[in-house]
């Protein structure tokens, strides 16, 4: 199981550009939290080349490393893995549904073996009532994500590649995540609950005797740390109709169940719910869910 040092915790603060990532996206990603990571690395015992040049060394002190600059005192390596903070890791991001499987339904209805059960090769995901369908949301946020994670040096990987083809199936998007040995794995939805549901909730998967078991503990570590961010990142309450404090544990999942690799589910809310639903087809509110993921993810991998 991993848990979360307290120096990680406090230093990313759950904002991208504190763990040295750019938020990338949209304005409204670039704007959420740049102001506090700048303020913050400017007011932490910032020396200035001035007061650098009044203030002599202390006896003792040791000289900078070597091929750190004068002014900032850390090595271009350092402030290359600042930069990418998630240089080397491997994500696999699959955006829920197709916006074409409505169109082939023998394709999509086919049945599949998830181990626990057999079940349909996909489905066409739900709507708003004004037609704001879950597929274009989850393939939004998705694209978001990627760019966010791409930003701070992650290898990312999607499980389709437009919001127009059909498919693919449960069991190939678990494959894909499986091929990349990713180092952790997101599936993003939204719900197509009863109007008064709401708030989101992330869904983990079980031990089935099966290829997930190895990676049943790391997946719990990778949902905590979403739920935390995506809680404090979007403002969304855990749901009230789903699971317990927005934790689901399931195991007739196929994109859990056959998964080899930390893997979580996130329905980020209702999208049946007139308010929420609201918020989903904001893009700045898609563009606040994207970067609340990249955080969580990003604290797991760094932890």
């Amino acid at each position: 199981m991993r848990a979360f040092p307290a120096t990680v915790l406090a230093a990313c603060g759950l904002i991208a550009t504190a763990c040295g990532g750019a938020a990338g996206g949209t304005s409204t990603g670039t704007s959420t939290g740049a102001s506090t990571g700048a303020s913050t690395g400017a007011s932490t015992g910032a020396v200035t080349a001035g007061q650098a040049a009044q203030e002599p060394r202390a006896a003792g002190a040791s000289a900078a490393a070597p091929g750190a600059t004068a002014e900032t005192g850390t090595t271009p390596a350092a402030a290359k893995a600042a930069a990418a903070p998630l240089s080397g890791k491997v994500v696999v991001i699959d955006p829920g549904h197709n916006g074409g499987n409505h169109r082939n339904p023998k394709a999509v209805n086919r049945k599949v073996n998830v181990l626990t059960q057999w079940k349909a090769c996909d489905t066409t995901g739900t709507s708003t009532d004004s037609g704001y369908s879950e597929a274009a949301f989850t393939w939004d946020v998705s694209t978001r994500l990627a760019k966010i994670l791409k930003s701070r040096g992650a290898k990312v990987e999607l499980t389709r590649s437009d919001n127009d083809g059909v498919g693919p199936c449960i069991t190939e998007r678990a494959a894909i995540g499986n091929k990349a040995k990713a180092d952790a794995a997101i599936s993003v939805h939204a719900d197509g609950s009863g109007p008064a549901d709401h708030g989101f909730h992330v869904i983990m998967p079980k031990k089935i005797n099966g290829p997930v078991d190895p990676v049943v503990g790391d997946s719990r570590e990778l949902g905590l740390a979403v739920r935390a961010a995506f809680k404090k990142g979007t403002g969304l309450p855990y749901s009230t109709y789903i699971g317990s404090q927005a934790l689901s544990f399931r195991s007739d999942l196929g994109g859990l169940n056959l998964s080899t690799v930390p893997k979580i589910f996130i329905e980020c809310g209702n999208m049946r719910n007139a308010a929420e639903a609201a918020k989903f087809r904001d893009p700045a509110f898609r563009q606040r869910i994207a970067l609340a993921l990249a955080n969580g993810m990003q604290h797991y991998l760094q932890a």
